[in-house]
């Protein structure tokens, strides 16, 4: 098993850099690749960084030019990039702690065609800094969503995830960024089918 890291970055300089080194520090035999996603509106300070990256791990740290635009975007440019048998989508300013991927490998080890989610909720872990009125209402959120839709998920909003390289790249991606308005289909439920 390896995986591939895809770091999103636009303005992140030191948080970029001491991402991949804390990586590097607990899981560098599972990680194939970093693969930092740029964009036009990507710094000088946070270009200079990614470079320095590549200079110093060559070739594990590749620089990915987002052809397409929005945070979507950079996603799916990174998944189809991706040459690792898993892709673990992070944030390259700490949002996402570097501590949790040895977690997420072990557990996909155990279940290669699993996605792994990590979660702020899980018993042990919280949240630092965080507005306490957003705190309470992230939790109600979180809680009444995975009643509704009947998921054990503790947290449904937090994209860090372990995915199946194979599955990410077979998806027909369709939005760049969460749609403007969403209307019911008929066919709404003929996934879960088929």
């Amino acid at each position: 098993m390896c995986v591939s890291i895809v770091l999103p970055a636009i303005n992140e300089t030191v948080a970029l850099r001491e991402t991949v080194q804390r990586i590097e520090a607990t899981n560098y035999g599972d990680v194939l690749e970093y693969l930092i996603v740029l964009c036009r509106r990507t710094t000088r300070q946070c270009r200079a960084v990614a470079e320095a990256l590549v200079a110093e791990l060559p070739p594990r740290v590749r620089i990915i030019e987002q052809q397409l635009p929005f945070v979507g975007g950079a996603v799916r440019d990174a998944f189809a990039a991706a040459r690792g048998t898993h892709v673990i989508m992070m944030a390259s300013d700490l949002e996402t702690d570097p501590a949790a991927v040895p977690l997420m490998v072990a557990e996909a080890r155990r279940r290669r065609a699993a996605i792994i989610s990590a979660s702020r909720w899980k018993a042990g872990v919280g949240f630092e800094g965080y507005n306490p009125v957003k705190l309470v209402l992230n939790k109600i959120f979180q809680k009444t969503f995975a009643a509704l839709y009947r998921v054990r998920l503790t947290d449904i909003t937090y994209a860090y995830r372990l995915f199946p390289t194979e599955l990410v790249q077979s998806i027909q991606w369709e939005e760049l960024k969460h749609p403007s308005s969403w209307k019911p289909s008929s066919n709404l439920c003929d996934s879960a089918s088929k």
